[in-house]
């Protein structure tokens, strides 16, 4: 009976409620960019995990970080910290990786005392566009993070994929220009409430419109300006550990993105691994219950493990 008390109070323990707090790491003009920071109760200084929600870096917000993810990074005893940055096309590029920066630089400075972080171990997890800043963060971060998780992420913002037509999108209804700018605007924001920011990311993609809409910069007039944006041709021996995962059917991030960032770690003899998932596709981490994404999330808490322990 005592065991079985025991065991009823740990469970509850694990399945309480995680401790979140919203704070505003940083201010431009009058957009206030905000992180939620979720802790599992108790006290102690714990490591922490950085995470980029995706959407193209046109849509989506902090709120969108999977729950049963985020209990599982809780019970293994890490502080999970979700960032907003500001969007595009009404902010390009640069300044979105600007806000990860500061993100990053904010969470070092404030995060011991405002949640007790611990400044020297933390990784940064990012899904699709989430995936691209976490492989960004690889070297545009300082000091660097001590483990990257990427899924469905992509190392090339100027390849074909993205610069041109996309034949999935394509047999889509065609979105016109005017319809697909309706749904943005001029207003800097840092938070797709509304989620109606869609048809601006369709339209990008059926007129092979991404790179220069987000970047400013046209591809194939102004290659070498995609130097500093590509992740892929910024992989040194100083890039960090990294985990990629991604599904073979994938019809959103090509999965030969992250077959070649495999391939460039590899060259450059960085630490990495490479979860490929047979017959699925873009966000396949949805179905935490289907074994084959149980296992592969297993990795990815043991890649941490490995790379964050004290």
């Amino acid at each position: 009976m005592k065991a079985l008390c025991v065991l009823l109070l740990t469970s509850t323990f694990l399945s309480a409620q995680p401790l979140k707090q919203t704070y505003t790491y940083k201010v431009t003009g009058d957009c206030k960019i905000q992180a939620d920071a979720y802790r599992a109760p108790g006290n102690g200084v714990r490591p922490v995990i950085l995470w980029i929600h995706g959407g193209a870096l046109i849509m989506g917000n902090r709120s969108g970080i999977n729950s049963i993810q985020l209990q599982k990074y809780l019970d293994a005893g890490y502080t999970v910290v979700s960032i907003d940055y500001r969007l595009a096309p009404e902010t390009k590029l640069k300044a979105i990786i600007e806000d990860l920066q500061d993100a990053h630089r904010w969470l070092r400075e404030k995060g011991p005392q405002l949640f007790q972080a611990d400044p020297h171990r933390i990784a940064v997890i990012g899904h699709s566009a989430g995936g691209y800043l976490t492989l960004m963060a690889g070297f545009c971060l300082n000091p660097r993070p001590q483990a990257l998780v990427a899924f469905y992420g992509y190392g090339d913002i100027a390849g074909k994929w993205y610069s041109g037509p996309d034949p999935f999108y394509s047999r889509q209804p065609a979105v016109s220009k005017e319809a697909a700018y309706q749904s943005v605007g001029s207003h800097v924001i840092a938070e797709d409430a509304a989620g109606n920011r869609g048809p601006f990311y369709l339209y990008c993609r059926q007129q092979g419109l991404w790179p220069k809409e987000v970047t400013g910069h046209d591809p194939d007039r102004e290659p070498r300006a995609f130097d500093a944006f590509c992740p892929i041709r910024n992989v040194t021996r100083d890039y960090p550990p990294a985990l990629l995962l991604h599904g073979d059917k994938d019809t959103d991030v090509p999965y030969e993105q992250s077959v070649l960032m495999s391939r460039e770690l590899e060259r450059h003899r960085t630490p990495h691994e490479f979860v490929s998932m047979p017959n699925r596709g873009h966000g396949f981490d949805r179905e935490m219950q289907a074994p084959e994404v149980a296992a592969a999330f297993d990795r990815v808490m043991a890649f941490l493990k490995k790379y964050l322990a004290e």
